[in-house]
């Protein structure tokens, strides 16, 4: 549970004028193809350079429930650096991930710096930067056009599933309309672990349409429910990327 909590930790820790319209939704019809889905999903915009999102943050696994405001900024496809404050001022917890490394710390005095080798051996599920960045904007952890999905609908949504490995399966869920994630999922066997991300709604924006909120349910051998409200979001401002390691902090060890 430890290891999952941290990179969940991680990864929710993880201007032009906006036209505030939220998109509407429709039920998923039976007269659809898989490859009609996939071309729909990337066919919404993501048109930007740089994104800076406010959000708020509620985490709870059952012993600990705590709110904390958080800062995401992104360079597309380069830099992603989330910052986690307590009253809006206190950092607490900072990441920073790009498409070779993985750092981050908090308040703990505890630090993580390494690759996604580590990582991914650490939590015995592969991880890496293109799947950070799907998850926070609302898109497929995956590359759908590299897999082959069984296609049903499932509470008026169309369901892709795979399975890999007779191991590992996933799912993800579409609305109708314009073919925006609804939900994906991943569940494995051995051990048995999943993660479980919704998107109850979006908006769309002259830059691009993204989520307004992100629940995310992980189960490995205990729950952890992480709740993330957009709040507001800006497009291709110019960003800094500050971090550093304070200096004292004790290294999480990947053997």
């Amino acid at each position: 549970m430890k290891r999952i909590s941290i990179v969940l930790t991680l990864i929710v820790l993880v201007s032009c004028k906006s036209k505030q319209n939220i998109v509407t939704e429709q039920g998923a019809s039976e007269k659809v193809e898989v490859s009609k889905i996939i071309q729909g999903h990337y066919t919404n915009k993501l048109d930007f350079q740089t994104a800076s999102i406010r959000s708020t943050v509620s985490y709870d696994d059952g012993k600990t429930a705590l709110s904390i405001n958080c800062d995401i900024r992104i360079k597309k496809d380069e830099t992603i650096m989330v910052t986690a404050r307590a009253l809006g001022l206190i950092t607490v917890a900072k990441a920073l991930i790009t498409p070779e490394r993985v750092s981050f710390y908090s308040k703990d005095g505890k630090y993580f710096d390494g690759d996604y080798r580590l990582l991914s051996k650490w939590l015995g599920t592969d991880l890496d930067f293109n799947k950070v960045q799907n998850l926070l904007l609302g898109r497929a952890i995956d590359d759908l056009t590299k897999a082959k999905y069984n296609l049903s609908i499932e509470g008026e949504k169309y369901k892709l599933k795979t399975k890999e490995g007779n191991n590992i399966i996933k799912e993800f869920l579409f609305e109708g309309a314009n073919f925006l994630l609804k939900d994906q999922i991943v569940s494995q066997q051995n051990p048995l672990r999943s993660l479980e991300v919704n998107y109850p709604a979006y908006k769309s924006y002259d830059k691009a349409t993204l989520p307004l909120s992100m629940n995310i349910d992980a189960y490995e051998k205990t729950k952890v429910k992480i709740e993330v409200s957009y709040n507001s979001i800006s497009f291709d401002e110019k960003l800094n990327f500050p971090y550093t390691i304070p200096e004292g902090y004790e290294e999480i060890i990947i053997d």
